[in-house]
């Protein structure tokens, strides 16, 4: 992680426009056709959050964009990505997990299984530290929402993806996703890029 000019990104214009705004966080919503994910993880035993998670990764992985990210009153540029997810403790409890974003799916997967398992039993959060941009998720598994709009603290600027339980019709399933970001991040025409981009990943699988 490192400081950068604002000026020298093409994110120039909305650094000045959107850093002191008290409000500064946009959520779109999408449903995605899971189709692809659900049947995966059926035949290859994969879960389907971790699927899901793959493939936002993967996703802001091509876009250089979440590279960068507003923290403080300052524009930090980054070499590596991660996806954070909520774990559910054994004691009953909650505590979050980040995850490096690899390309290697299988990779991924290890990751996944090893640190939110450690997490699991720790009841302790576990980070990569700073040298990460990463990208929040939240899945309410247990419940069919039609969207989601984040708490905005003011100290945590970073994108992030809430989703609730897939729903099933004939042979699709689909899965309305809410997507917040920060307008100095990225502008709504790349944020909803980055929504069709996820849907052609998990086609791809």
């Amino acid at each position: 992680m490192r400081e950068v000019d604002p000026k020298s990104t093409s994110r120039a214009p909305a650094f000045e426009l959107w850093m002191n705004a008290p409000m500064p966080m946009v959520t779109l919503m999408k449903t995605l056709d899971v189709t692809a994910l659900l049947r995966l993880s059926r035949k290859r035993g994969y879960q389907f959050n971790m699927l899901l998670c793959w493939c936002i990764g993967k996703t802001a992985a091509g876009m250089e964009d979440f590279y960068l990210l507003p923290v403080g009153d300052k524009l930090m540029r980054y070499d590596r990505l991660a996806v954070n997810t909520v774990v559910a403790t054994r004691e009953g409890g909650i505590a979050t997990c980040d995850i490096p974003v690899s390309d290697n799916l299988e990779q991924f997967d290890r990751d996944y299984r090893t640190l939110t398992g450690q997490v699991r039993e720790s009841g302790e959060s576990y980070e990569l530290g700073e040298d990460y941009m990463v990208i929040g998720t939240s899945a309410l598994a247990g419940y069919e929402i039609d969207g989601a709009v984040n708490i905005y603290a003011g100290c945590y600027n970073n994108p992030f993806l809430i989703w609730g339980r897939y729903r099933k019709k004939w042979l699709r399933a689909t899965l309305p996703v809410s997507f917040q970001f920060h307008h100095t991040q990225l502008d709504g025409v790349p944020a909803a890029e980055f929504l069709e981009r996820l849907q052609r990943e998990i086609n791809q699988l």
